[in-house]
């Protein structure tokens, strides 16, 4: 176990960290953020050594740092560096093999077989064997990163230390270096500590993270805790958003530029167009709005100017439903990226558009065919339907700034609207004999231009909510009178 307690120090009398203390587990890998200045590479440099401390201790397995030799220190320590020395043009093996001198006995000691042994499963492991007899100075960068890191993991040290060990680097050479470090932390219970700029790496390859501002302690916890928007922008002086990773349980945090797209645009919901054919319904707009939907294109949250509802037959069915969408929009000049895209079995000129004026401007757009509806308390009851036609397809276009949390109920709101005008037109599922609160397949989708005021809340009865229920309600009630006079027209 590494222990740092209240350290401080510097360069010439100046502070550059002060009073900074924590301690690393075993196979355990701790990431150093902050801003330029902050004191990371000062901090990693008391750990190894390379500066000595004003005040404080660093112990290893409660043994006090000063108190291990140079040498010593090099078998339990590891260091990579931002800069790594090139001054003469070295083999990958020669570099590699630099890293048992720590393990060696005397000044004439030769390698033993089990150093080429060691040094040949670490070139393995970080993908350098191949080209052990070449020069250096003939690699890329990252090749030249992988190189160093040979040699470090050849010292077969307990603590690895890396300043910025991502720099310079391309993404595919960043994830392999922290894959691998990561998978060396469980495998070789190796400890890591790694000054990283890049707050998402930080996060994603961190099992905690310790934030220092201006040489000082500022945060050390697990990275959901301390990659926390409020805090970030008030130590880095930027404007940022903090998101959740979409496939692990980690912060995403993005950038807001002084610059937008969006500052430049006259939002108004007048400026939508609507193209309605028998085979598509297209509203389009010169600006991108935020979307939230379950679209067949575009699902999840995403920014889109295209909003496309296309019919299809009742006996529609492909193998790639997606996969065929995406060729139906480019074959009508869509732009794929910048289309969220439905469909239906519904017949188009049955919707129903609603436009609601005031705080916030909403316009609505609803498909609705009951064929399939359902009753969801007694969905159980039913045969699943391979079927990916919506049925009911509703869109909400909202002028205002929504939150994540304000999406989400905007979408509750809606669904509870929909279901109250299903019940007051008297839909039934044809199976179960009972009331039916939607259709086996609907869509929803819930737009906004992100631009004007903020709506933390979607709820019934928020302003925001208020409007919702009573556009779509309406709509989704208009919808199904269109339905049942085309239906009579019909018989």
């Amino acid at each position: 176990m590494l222990s740092v307690e209240h350290v401080s120090g510097g360069y010439d009398s100046i502070l550059a960290v002060e009073d900074v203390s924590f301690q690393v587990e075993p196979g355990e890998t701790l990431g150093i953020i902050g801003p330029n200045g902050s004191g990371k590479s000062t901090l990693l440099k008391m750990i190894y050594g390379g500066i000595k401390l004003d005040s404080g201790n660093i112990s290893i397995h409660q043994k006090p740092l000063h108190s291990f030799s140079q040498k010593n220190i090099a078998k339990k320590i590891a260091v990579l560096p931002q800069h790594m020395e090139e001054t003469f043009s070295y083999t990958v093996r020669d570099v590699v093999e630099l890293g048992r001198y720590p393990h060696q006995q005397g000044w004439f000691s030769r390698h033993t077989m089990e150093d080429e042994k060691i040094m040949e499963n670490a070139m393995k492991e970080t993908n350098v064997y191949s080209f052990a007899n070449h020069s250096l100075d003939s690699l890329s960068g990252g090749e030249k990163q992988r190189v160093f890191l040979a040699r470090a993991l050849t010292q077969e040290p307990e603590i690895l230390l890396l300043d910025e060990p991502t720099n310079h680097l391309d993404i595919s050479f960043q994830l392999s270096l922290l894959d691998t470090l990561k998978q060396w932390t469980k495998s070789k219970n190796l400890t890591v500590i790694a000054v990283l700029h890049d707050l998402n790496l930080a996060g994603l390859y961190s099992d905690r993270l310790l934030l220092l501002e201006n040489g000082k302690q500022k945060a050390l916890d697990k990275p959901g805790y301390v990659l926390e928007k409020e805090q970030l922008e008030n130590v880095y002086k930027a404007s940022l958003q903090r998101e959740e990773h979409a496939s692990v349980p980690r912060p995403l945090i993005s950038l807001e530029p002084a610059y937008s797209d969006l500052s430049d645009m006259n939002f108004s919901l007048d400026q939508l167009t609507v193209n309605e054919t028998e085979k598509l319904v297209c509203i389009e707009s010169p600006f991108y709005w935020k979307t939230f939907s379950s679209a067949v294109i575009g699902a999840g949250f995403g920014w889109h100017r295209y909003f496309v509802n296309r019919h299809v037959e009742k006996n529609y069915h492909v193998d790639d439903v997606r996969a065929e969408f995406e060729y139906y929009l480019q074959k009508e000049k869509y732009d794929v990226a910048d289309t969220a895209a439905m469909m239906t079995a519904a017949v188009l000129y049955d919707g129903s558009f609603v436009r609601v004026h005031g705080y916030p401007d909403i316009f609505v757009y609803v498909t609705a065919g009951i064929s399939n509806a359902v009753d969801a308390s007694l969905a159980d009851q039913k045969e699943p339907t391979l079927n990916q036609n919506g049925t009911i397809n509703g869109w909400i276009f909202i002028d205002g700034t929504l939150t994540e949390a304000a999406y989400a109920q905007v979408v509750m709101t809606a669904t509870e609207a929909k279901s109250k005008a299903l019940f007051d037109k008297n839909i039934f599922d044809k199976d179960t004999g009972t009331m039916a609160t939607g259709t086996s397949t609907d869509s929803l989708l819930v737009a906004a231009s992100q631009t004007g005021p903020t709506f933390e809340y979607g709820g019934t009865i928020s302003p925001l909510g208020k409007k919702v229920a009573k556009s779509m309600y309406e709509a989704v009630c208009h919808a199904l009178d269109n339905y049942h006079v085309r239906q009579n027209e019909d018989k």
